[in-house]
């Protein structure tokens, strides 16, 4: 499984269109454990281009702050699943991915407001 977070200055970005880099995580479900981790800047951000982006390069599950309701229909007909709404109880990536693999992510409502 592919897991893809939002970063901007090391930590989870709260909306996803505004993030500085995308960091992608190769995760193992049966051992719960980060494989991978590969970083990259976003081009410009236009719509439609991230989910077409980072379906090309496997992504399964998108972790994210906050995110409008068409972006996540596009990622949704890229056959990405989103999970907004994250509020990590620590900041770094890598800590948001192993605490959505054991079960205590914390959620709440959606960071973005379109």
């Amino acid at each position: 499984m592919k897991i893809v977070l939002p970063v901007a200055g090391d930590q989870l970005c709260m909306h996803f269109g505004h993030c500085e880099m995308f960091q992608l995580f190769d995760v193992n479900l049966d051992t719960k454990e980060i494989t991978k981790k590969e970083s990259f800047t976003p081009p410009p951000h236009e719509p439609g281009l991230y989910p077409r982006l980072l379906g090309e390069k496997g992504a399964n599950l998108i972790i994210a702050g906050g995110m409008g309701p068409r972006a996540q229909e596009l990622f949704n007909q890229n056959g990405i699943e989103v999970v907004v709404g994250a509020r990590p109880a620590t900041g770094s990536p890598e800590d948001i991915v192993r605490q959505y693999l054991s079960g205590f992510l914390e959620t709440g409502d959606n960071a973005c407001g379109h």
